[in-house]
C-alpha cells in the first residue's frame, strides 16, 4: 500500500508538466531545491516537486515492510495528486533507483524521462563503515536518543568520526520534543531501504525502458558508485539505443553540490 508523500512544488512561469525530484537516503526533498529551482527558471514549462520519500522529511515514517518497490509505488501515486502530467522523474543516489522502479511498476502513461543521478542500476555489495549510509546508521544508533541542542548532536557525530558537513546535514532531520532534540528517522526502516537498494537489479529497466519513457544515466566522474564494469555497461547500452543516454560529468557523488552547472546542463539535455 502506498503512503501519501509530502512534496513542495516549485513552479516555472508557465508550467504544463511536472518533474518529481527524489533525494538520496537519509535526505529530504529540500536537498535538491537549488538545482530544481534553476531548472524551472530556465525551463518555465516545468513544475518541480521536491519529494520527501517514505521514511524521510515530512512523509510518513516507520512504515510496514519498507522496500524500494514500496517507495516507488508512493512516487507513482503522485501522478494522481498533481494537476499537471508527471512527465519526468529525477532521482539522486537512492532516489535514482526509486525512479527506475517507479517507471518499471507504472503504469505512468505520461512519463517521458527518467533521470538517474550517480546511482548504479544493478545490485552491489552494501558499503559499510565510515561515512557510508550503513556506517552512518550504525553511528546514529550508538548515540544517545535525545540531545539538549543541535550543536550537541553535531558534536556527538563528529566525536564518533563523522565530518562536520555530514553532521550538519543530518541535523536537518532533528525533531524538537519537550525541549530536547531527537533524530527524526526510523533507523530500522532506513536500514531496510538501504539493503533493498543494494540488492535490486534494475539494469533490465535501463536496457528496455518501459512504455515511451527514456532513461538518462548521469555518472559522477570522481564517484565510486559505478565500477569500471558498470560504466562500460552503461555506455554500451547508451550506444545501442536512442532511448538511453549515459553522461559522465566532473564531480563527486553529490553532483548538485560539486558541479551544479554541469548537472543542470545534463538535466536540460535530458528534459
Amino acid at each position: 500500500m502506498s503512503v501519501d508523500l509530502f512534496f513542495e512544488p516549485l513552479d516555472g512561469a508557465m508550467p504544463v508538466r511536472t518533474v518529481a525530484f527524489l533525494h538520496g537516503i537519509l535526505g529530504r526533498g529540500m536537498n535538491l531545491r537549488a538545482i530544481a529551482k534553476r531548472l524551472v527558471e530556465v525551463r518555465p514549462a516545468w513544475q518541480a516537486l521536491l519529494v520527501d520519500l517514505r521514511g524521510h522529511g515530512r512523509s510518513p515514517k516507520g512504515t510496514a515492510s519498507p522496500s524500494l518497490e514500496a517507495a516507488a509505488r508512493d512516487v507513482a501515486a503522485l501522478a494522481d495528486k498533481t494537476d499537471l502530467p508527471l512527465a519526468a522523474i529525477v532521482g539522486h543516489s537512492f532516489g535514482g533507483k526509486v525512479a527506475l522502479e517507479a517507471a518499471r511498476i507504472g503504469p505512468l502513461p505520461s512519463l517521458e524521462q527518467v533521470v538517474v543521478i550517480d546511482s548504479v542500476p544493478g545490485p552491489t555489495a552494501p558499503l559499510r563503515g565510515g561515512d557510508s549510509a550503513l556506517g552512518v546508521v550504525e553511528t546514529l544508533e550508538s548515540l544517545p536518543s535525545v540531545f539538549a541542542s543541535k550543536p550537541d548532536f553535531i558534536r556527538a557525530l563528529m566525536t564518533a568520526g563523522q565530518s562536520r558537513p555530514l553532521a550538519e546535514w543530518l541535523a536537518t532531520s532533528l525533531e524538537r520534543q519537550d525541549g530536547q532534540f531527537r533524530f527524526g528517522l526510523d533507523l530500522n526502516e532506513i536500514r531496510a531501504l538501504i539493503l533493498d537498494y543494494f540488492e535490486r537489479d534494475l539494469w533490465p529497466v535501463v536496457e528496455n525502458p518501459p512504455g515511451t519513457a527514456n532513461v538518462h544515466l548521469i555518472i559522477a566522474e570522481q564517484s565510486d558508485a559505478y565500477s569500471p564494469a558498470d560504466r562500460e555497461r552503461a555506455m554500451r547500452i547508451a550506444a545501442s539505443t536512442n532511448r538511453v543516454t549515459a553522461d559522465i560529468i566532473s564531480g563527486g557523488h553529490w553532483l548538485h553540490v560539486d558541479n551544479p552547472g554541469g548537472l543542470l546542463d545534463s538535466l536540460l539535455f535530458s528534459l
